[in-house]
Formats: C-alpha cells, sequence, structure tokens
C-alpha cells in the first residue's frame, strides 16, 4: 500500500498526539540512517551483538486481581480502542535517580550512582531468580571495568511485585548478601512503576538508555558478556547506530530453502523460571493493525515472556518496511511468546480480542490498508482447535461477520529495530490500543498449571482438584459458566463452539480443571450440546434425579466441584454403550492434547485416541 494511509493515520491523531512524528518520516529517516557497522565491534554490529541471544532468562508472572465482564452483542466497534497513555514510560532516569540505592557506600538515592551526562544499562532483577543472583557479580565487574568508564551501570529490584519479597524484607535481605557486592548500586522501586511501565515479566532483564534518559532498547532475557562489551564500546556516540535501528534484529525466525518456519538457535536461548528451570514458552502470531500497539500491551498481559514486531504471511523475503506498506502482502504482526504453564492460548485471544474489531476489514483504529488485517496465525496445528473455537465464540457477539484471519504461519520476519519497542521509546507514540486493558484477567482465563504427575490414578484423584476458591467463581467465570455450573442452567442448542469441536483433548470442569471427558468419547448427536458416550472414568461424576419440568431425568454433575454439567440419556450409540451424556460446553474447558503435558494431563495423552463424530 502506498504511504498515504500512515499520513492518514498520523493526521487522524493530531488533536490527541500532537507530538507524534509521521511515522512515514520516521522510516524514511532510518532508511537514509548508515548501515556501517560500528567501529571496534569485529564481526558484530551492535545491533546484531544486542539482538542476539537476549531470550536467557527468568519468569514469573504477576497476577491480575480484577476482571472485566465479556462482550455484549456488537455490530461494529470494538470499546477497547482508545488513547490510553497510563502505561507508556516517561521519565526514566528521574525516577531512578530519585530511587532509594540499597548498597552501602554507594550514597542513598539514584542520583548517586547515575551520572545525567552518560548513558545507562539498567539490569532489572529479583531475588529468586537463580540466573540473575549468578550473574550479579559479572554486572558489578562490568561496572568497575574502564572500559565502562563512559556508561553507566545499575540494577533494579521491585519490592512486592513479580514474586520479589516485600519492600522492608527484601531491604533486610540485600543487607545480609551486599557484602559480596560492594560496588554493585541497587536501587529499589517499590512502586515497581518501572517494569510495569516497560512489560518486564522476565527476569533478569535490560533497559538502555541514552544520555537523555530516552529508551534506546529493551533486551528481555539476559545480556551476555559479548552484548554489554559491544555497548560499552559505543557509549561515547550515545548509541547512534542503535537509536537508528533500520537494521533487523539478528535472531527469531527465517526461511529454510523450503520457505517453511526454521527457528535459529541462540546462545542460550532459553527462558528460565524462578526455580532454575526452563520455561515452557509457546509462540503465536496477533495482527490487529499497527504493530506497535498490539506489542506493548501484549507485553503487558499476564503469562507473556515476549512480544516481537514482524512481518507475516507475504509473498517477498525480509520484507522492509517500506516494501510492506507499498504492497509485499505482508501483515504487521507481533510475535507473542508466553508460558504456557501460566496461561494458554485461549486466555492469550482472549486478550487479543479485547483490543480490535473482528469486523473490521484491513483495519484496525485509525489503520487502514491489507497490512493492518487483523489475523491469528499458528505453527502448531493442534492450535487451529483453539482458534477456531475463540473464533466461534466472538462471532457471537457480533451481528457482522467477523474477518479475523485464522491461518498456518507461512513466514515471518523481524521488522526493523526502530519498530521494536517503539511505544516505550516514543511515550506519545501512536497507539491505537488501551493499554491498561491488559491488567484486567478475563474471566474464564486459565489457571496456573497442576503440579506434574505420572499416572493416570494420581491425574484422576480428586484431591488434586480442590484448591479453587468457590467463593470467587463470579469473577473467575463467565456469566454463563456461574449460571450453568452453580444454578443449573442451560446453555441454547447449538450455541456453544464445543458442539462441533471433536479436535483431540480433554475436556476438564471449568471450575476446578479436574478431568471429565475424553475427546475419543464425544459424538455428533446433533441435539445441539457436546455429547460423549462415557466420561473419562466414573468416578469423576456423580448422577442425581431431575424432577424440573415435569420431567424425570438424571442430572450429571462434576465429583469435586459439584458442578452442574447437563444430563445423561439412553439414546446414545448402541455399539458404544447406548448412553448420550448431553453436557452444557460452557461448564467446560477443552484442553488440546499437544498441551495436555504442560497442563497437567500428560499421563491422560495416551487415552486420546481419534474421535468418532
Amino acid at each position: 500500500m502506498p504511504h498515504k494511509d500512515i499520513r492518514n493515520r498520523n493526521d487522524n491523531h493530531n488533536d490527541s498526539h500532537s507530538h507524534e512524528h509521521n511515522r512515514n518520516n520516521l522510516a524514511t529517516k532510518s532508511s537514509r540512517a548508515p548501515s556501517r557497522w560500528l567501529k571496534n565491534v569485529s564481526a558484530f554490529g551492535v545491533t546484531t551483538v544486542l539482538s542476539a541471544g537476549i531470550l536467557a532468562a527468568c519468569g514469573q508472572m504477576s497476577g491480575a486481581d480484577n476482571n472485566t465482564s465479556s462482550s455484549t452483542k456488537a455490530s461494529s466497534q470494538n470499546s477497547g480502542v482508545t488513547s490510553s497513555r497510563d502505561m507508556l514510560p516517561s521519565d526514566m532516569l528521574k525516577q531512578m535517580q530519585a530511587l532509594p540505592q540499597l548498597t552501602e557506600g554507594l550514597g542513598d538515592t539514584g542520583a548517586a550512582v547515575i551520572d545525567p551526562n552518560k548513558p545507562t544499562l539498567v539490569k532489572f532483577w529479583a531475588s529468586w531468580c537463580p540466573l540473575c543472583l549468578g550473574t550479579l557479580e559479572e554486572t558489578e565487574a562490568w561496572r568497575t571495568d574502564p572500559k565502562f568508564a563512559d556508561l553507566n551501570v545499575v540494577t533494579v529490584a521491585s519490592p512486592g511485585h513479580l514474586n520479589e519479597k516485600a519492600d522492608g524484607e527484601f531491604s533486610t535481605w540485600y543487607a545480609g548478601v551486599q557484602a559480596d557486592y560492594p560496588k554493585l548500586p541497587v536501587l529499589s522501586d517499590a512502586s515497581g512503576e518501572l517494569i510495569n511501565k516497560l512489560g518486564v515479566q522476565v527476569y533478569p532483564s535490560w533497559a538502555i538508555l541514552d544520555k537523555n534518559g530516552n529508551l534506546v532498547h529493551l533486551v528481555k532475557g539476559n545480556m551476555s558478556a559479548e552484548q554489554a562489551y559491544a555497548l560499552a564500546e559505543n557509549a561515547d556516540n550515545n548509541f547512534a547506530e542503535l537509536k537508528a535501528g533500520n537494521a533487523k534484529p539478528a535472531n527469531a525466525q527465517a526461511l529454510d530453502n523450503n520457505n517453511k518456519i526454521e527457528t535459529i538457535k541462540q546462545k542460550d536461548g532459553v527462558y528460565y523460571n524462578d526455580k532454575g528451570k526452563a520455561i515452557n514458552t509457546r509462540s503465536i502470531y496477533l495482527a490487529g493493525g499497527c504493530f506497535w500497539g498490539v506489542e506493548a500491551y501484549m507485553e503487558r498481559v499476564d503469562g507473556v515472556v515476549d512480544a516481537i514486531s514482524g512481518y507475516a504471511n507475504g509473498d517477498t523475503a525480509n520484507p522492509s518496511y517500506e516494501q510492506v506498506i507499498r504492497g509485499s502482502g505482508h501483515v504487521e504482526a507481533v510475535k507473542v511468546t508466553y508460558d504456557a504453564d501460566k496461561t494458554d492460548l485461549d486466555t492469550i485471544l482472549k486478550y487479543y480480542f479485547r483490543v480490535i474489531d473482528p469486523t473490521s476489514l484491513n483495519k484496525q483504529g485509525n489503520d487502514r490498508g491489507v497490512q493492518y488485517r487483523s489475523g491469528v496465525y499458528y505453527t502448531d496445528k493442534e492450535d487451529k482447535a483453539v482458534i477456531d473455537a475463540a473464533l466461534k465464540r466472538v462471532q457471537g457477539q457480533y451481528e457482522q461477520k467477523i474477518v479475523v484471519e485464522n491461518e498456518a504461519l507461512d513466514n515471518f520476519y523481524l521488522a526493523e529495530m526502530y519498530h521494536q519497542d517503539y511505544l516505550a521509546k516514543n511515550p506519545n507514540g501512536y497507539c491505537h490500543v488501551d493499554l491498561s486493558l491488559a491488567d484486567d484477567k478475563p474471566e474464564g482465563a486459565a489457571r496456573t498449571k497442576l503440579a506434574p504427575v505420572t499416572s493416570i490414578a494420581e491425574t484422576l484423584d480428586a484431591k488434586r482438584y480442590d484448591g479453587f476458591d468457590k467463593g470467587d467463581l463470579k469473577n473467575t467465570l463467565t456469566k454463563a459458566q456461574y449460571n450453568i455450573t452453580q444454578d443449573a442452567g442451560t446453555e441454547r442448542a447449538f450455541s456453544h463452539e464445543y458442539d462441533d469441536l471433536f479436535a483431540p483433548g480433554v475436556y476438564v470442569d471449568v471450575v476446578s480443571g479436574e478431568p471429565l471427558f475424553l475427546s475419543t468419547d464425544k459424538y455428533n448427536s446433533q441435539c445441539g450440546w457436546p455429547s460423549f458416550t462415557k466420561p473419562i472414568d466414573p468416578q469423576v461424576i456423580t448422577e442425581h434425579q431431575d424432577n424440573a419440568f415435569n420431567m424425570v431425568r438424571t442430572e450429571i454433575r462434576s465429583r469435586v466441584a459439584d458442578s452442574h454439567l447437563g444430563h445423561v440419556f439412553p439414546d446414545g450409540p448402541k455399539d458404544r454403550g447406548g448412553l448420550r451424556y448431553c453436557i452444557n460446553g460452557g461448564a467446560l474447558q477443552f484442553i488440546p492434547v499437544s498441551v495436555m503435558p504442560q497442563s497437567g494431563y500428560a499421563p491422560l495423552v495416551k487415552l486420546v485416541k481419534p474421535a468418532k463424530p
């Protein structure tokens, strides 16, 4: 598409974003920036060095306390499109200079360890993170190394946030270990404002600031010595080439000779959790208008490890931004990497659909053109069933046909460096997304993963599923789910996406997570509700006589949560036992077979056989 749509994007926002740089001019300026490698970096440019190996980190996600209600029937605009700016960073340097400094002998505040005439390298870390603790000595060495003389090196902890100790407890703890790192500045941000604004959910993470305190780059993960020394050698030019940022990061995906996605392995290319174990990460690619807003929003979603902007499913290999807007066929998309032990794809999609208008073709906010079409692109074919179900659920909320693409990812190329973390670097930049919506956990969001088990008997143990809070169900369930499970309600026939879902997996109680039915036993009864020939095991359900509506029926409830599920009738397939367990889809949560192991249902995988609809 021509540049006109980019000009329109900014023209339409002149009232609320008077300081916005014209995105077209920014792209032109960047394309004219020198592409030479910085001096003394040998075969590595600073952009390349900073983008290689950034995925090594400890991950710990914070929980959101608030919940929003599900969307009502809509015909066009999504109410999430707004100009919210409450999550964007500003005055980072001044904030850090005012923070308490904990290491004795280095001053009382950040002002004592931050020279305002130098660029600044900031390490965000936590006491529970083994990788963080294991690299504090290295970070201290960088601060005292003469090669870092032109660069401030400081660290920031956030007591009371991301599972860190409370403020006073953290200060007491650090007082006992600071003697091991006498030259390492530790700033304490008890407000958590800095990590919240920057979308930091993985430790350690790094922020690179220029001499004016402007954010130049974020590194979600550990920074290698090679990266740090490349920065130190180029601090005197205030990171000019890194800020120009026309080059693309040298990590993530590329295409092999068969035009298939090929992951380029990275040094230490793994995220770690608070126990020092590798995080079970999965990825999905989301498009919803300008990727600046989608990236910033998704980075703030609980359970998301990282979000990276790029170009997906186009016709040109490794396109530039200019080629994309001129019609390469790519869509501006964001690679969302999430911790599958903290959240799941369905929850990620619930966040996603909050901030797009799914009925708008090639347009989101003020962005117009095929590169701004909305879409969900997957690399694991098992994810398609989850996406199908989510799209069907969303369609039920709109009178117009939704036009969100649901396709396998054919290709994905990282966008230029100046696009990455754009809103964090440009607080007044254009954004069509209300970033604050990431704070509100969706109804029916994924529960924390169950503890690992090794046998079917352990998996079906009732005690494993009794940890839910019955008093909080109105906050954790949708109104429909609550009405069905708690008030014995019944959803309309043919209204739930599970009615015609026959993907392999397990159906669990939406309240407790207790496994109830296998896809193996699901069949098309044509009655309008999900139907099964039997439960996964007779012990997981209870039967009760139901005399409502002047009928005598057998009600089915879950064993642990006592959730109303539906009824059982003697008119099922004769060759499969003759019973029909007619179940409300709203009482169930479907777990695809591909994610059953990491969700705590590994022993049940071997029971999943092809369904016989």
